[in-house]
């Protein structure tokens, strides 16, 4: 009887997992990578990189962090159940004249790759 023990106590825990990978949330953006192309100083620095949950349980973000102060990020405030969609806001400094490369870290509570980096990139023109 010791002997089958074990048989059981890994059929449970094979269960438990099956389980855990079947209801997790899956983050899937539209776009990770947005290009603000050329543009002229001071002009409008918002995009929005929108993306949907595609998993069985509700998405929380719980942390967006740019690589820079000119890039300022915002995050949903609560969960995105299974199936909403939603979107992340970043604001670029557009004062800030010449090519720029940002990245924005997207940390989520689904089960892998919860860390997602997103980018933005383009050129501020200088004023004229």
């Amino acid at each position: 009887m010791t002997t089958k023990f074990p048989i059981y106590l890994f059929l449970a825990l094979l269960s438990f997992t099956a389980y855990a990978q079947e209801s997790a949330p899956i983050i899937e953006f539209e776009t990770t990578t947005i290009d603000y192309g050329t543009i002229e100083n001071g002009s409008d620095g918002e995009r929005i990189f929108s993306f949907t949950n595609v998993g069985n349980a509700d998405l929380i973000i719980t942390n967006v962090q740019s690589s820079c102060g000119c890039t300022i990020p915002k995050k949903p405030e609560g969960p995105i159940a299974p199936g909403e969609k939603s979107e992340i806001i970043v604001r670029y400094d557009t004062k800030r004249e010449g090519p720029f490369r940002k990245t924005i870290t997207v940390t989520t509570n689904q089960a892998t790759d919860a860390i997602i980096a997103l980018k933005i990139k383009g050129t501020v023109l200088p004023v004229q």
